[in-house]
């Protein structure tokens, strides 16, 4: 699948999400990643006052941000966007020094470093992605709660799901412009 001016978008409906964690399993095992560390994980966001309280469920991960402040605080060029797409954010790993100007600049916390000393986070999967495959995470999710594609495409499954239903992103007072959003 050519990823030329694609604008990735993962869409997370809250609604159907019940924090079962096949998301982190899936993709701690599909990206070789190392105890004590998650490139996803599942929050859980109550409030109101009783007895009237509500809460959220939620599958969170790198925002992939059209404005990413980890690639602008990057001094190496490792925190990049990858070649032909809007905002998939990747990490080269041998540019990268473990400085964590990276982790620092994110506000989603979404980075972590390896044992082996550079710093990782989601890519959406962008080696499925190149075959024509779905994330993990969404390939396993048990609800079918994630879904994932091209928001610029107007038919994709994300673009006609965010005209469908109000949504929300995460944190979209610091202007990173993220590319996660979740469905309320």
């Amino acid at each position: 699948m050519k990823t030329e001016n694609k604008k990735y978008a993962m869409v997370i409906d809250t609604k159907l999400c019940v924090g079962c964690g096949a998301c982190v399993a899936a993709c701690k095992t599909e990206n070789n990643v190392p105890d004590g560390r998650s490139r996803v994980w599942v929050a859980e966001e109550v409030s109101g006052t009783f007895p009237d309280i509500s809460m959220e469920i939620r599958s969170e991960r790198c925002n992939h941000c059209s404005s990413a402040p980890c690639v602008d605080s990057c001094p190496t060029g490792a925190s990049h966007y990858k070649k032909g797409t809007v905002n998939l954010v990747m990490v080269n790993e041998n540019r990268c020094t473990g400085c964590k100007a990276c982790m620092a600049a994110c506000p989603y916390d979404a980075r972590f470093t390896v044992p082996e000393g550079y710093v990782s986070k989601c890519t959406f999967c962008s080696h499925r992605i190149e075959k024509g495959d779905s994330p993990a995470c969404m390939a396993v999710c048990p609800a079918k709660a994630i879904h994932f594609g091209d928001i610029n495409n107007r038919e994709s499954d994300v673009s006609r799901l965010l005209r469908s239903r109000k949504s929300k992103t995460l944190l979209p007072e610091n202007g990173t412009e993220p590319n996660v959003y979740y469905l309320v």
